[in-house]
């Protein structure tokens, strides 16, 4: 037993009921955190789940996670109730929402309905203030550049070793500044930041999901949270799916004052808005593999990258991008990880 796991084990068994428990492993995720499931027993002999979050302090600042989690479940939103912390340790005892991720509960017969829930959700989400005592961080212009760079930085020099030139780098800025341009200008709301089928859990009785993974949340763009969900860099639905949710969001975020857009100004924040993100999403896996070993996430690139191509090649102002992404770019990824798979 590795010296973490022991500590843990120790910490959860002062609690009634788990005197004797032992923490199951459940799954890591792309940071230090590591999960657990114990089992509370009560008077009766019933066994209740519970899971434990490992978060080195070292690695992990769990205070915006209990921050928000104490916000959002006030307010509604389907994120684990905190039952137990210890910040010190980086411990936190949490309710259990269950394995069913979105994921994998997805196909043609419950795509509509689970989308419709996550987006009712999210509105919700949005609507929500940051907590008094941790005010959310902006998603700035130094932000957005940041995650930018991760495509160039880790993708293409890194993991592909391309060599780019300063005629490269200069298109590449301009593509930078144009999609940074475009979120700025959008209405802010509260930004979940990974708002995706991996980290929604399907809940028995109800169409609402439960929300993990929301501590990296920020004040941003109204569309980059439906970007996560609708242009899933873990799953593609096809172009029409695609509108009619985002069409069902936009109403829904107007109706909670959120905005005042019409449908093409609003998909034309979605569809740069996407870019940004994927652009962050294809450089962080991989990052994913070079620094951190994780050799699963490339397998997400070509689709991630997909969507770059399909997007740009609709926006005229990005025509050279599109073109040296089509000539350059595409062809190394297909030829070092794999195609780019078709449009369903």
């Amino acid at each position: 037993m590795d010296s973490r796991l022991q500590m843990l084990t120790d910490w959860v068994r002062q609690f009634s009921g788990l005197e004797q428990a032992e923490a199951e492993p459940v799954s890591g995720d792309a940071s230090f955190r590591r999960y657990f499931r114990v089992h509370r027993r009560g008077e009766a002999g019933q066994s209740t789940p519970l899971i434990v979050m490992d978060a080195p302090p070292e690695h992990e600042d769990c205070v915006p996670f209990v921050t928000l989690a104490r916000h959002w479940h006030q307010h509604g939103v389907g994120v684990p109730d905190i039952l137990q912390e210890d910040l010190d340790l980086g411990f936190l005892l949490l309710e259990d929402l269950g394995d069913d991720l979105m994921l994998g509960q997805l196909n043609e017969q419950t795509a509509d309905r689970l989308y419709r829930g996550a987006l009712t959700e999210l509105v919700d989400i949005q609507r929500l203030k940051s907590p008094k005592t941790y005010p959310l961080p902006r998603y700035d212009e130094a932000l957005l550049d940041r995650e930018m760079a991760l495509f160039p930085d880790w993708l293409l020099e890194q993991y592909l070793g391309l060599s780019l030139g300063n005629s490269e780098r200069a298109l590449l800025d301009t593509t930078f500044a144009f999609l940074r341009e475009s979120a700025l200008a959008q209405p802010e709301v509260t930004v979940h930041r990974d708002y995706h089928s991996r980290n929604l859990l399907v809940r028995p009785g109800t169409d609402r999901p439960g929300v993990i993974d929301f501590q990296d949340a920020v004040t941003g763009p109204i569309t980059y949270d439906a970007v996560s969900l609708l242009k899933d860099c873990y799953i593609q639905w096809p172009e029409e799916n695609i509108c009619d949710w985002l069409e069902i969001f936009r109403t829904q975020s107007a109706d909670a004052g959120l905005h005042r857009a019409d449908p093409e100004t609003f998909r034309q924040w979605f569809e740069l808005m996407g870019m940004q993100r994927h652009l962050k999403a294809a450089g962080i896996f991989a990052r994913l593999c070079i620094r951190d070993g994780k050799q699963g996430y490339l397998g997400d690139i070509p689709r991630t990258v997909g969507y770059l191509k399909t997007a740009s090649s609709r926006q005229p102002a990005l025509r050279h991008f599109h073109e040296w992404l089509v000539d350059k770019v595409i062809p190394a990824i297909e030829q070092r990880i794999a195609p780019l798979p078709e449009q369903p």
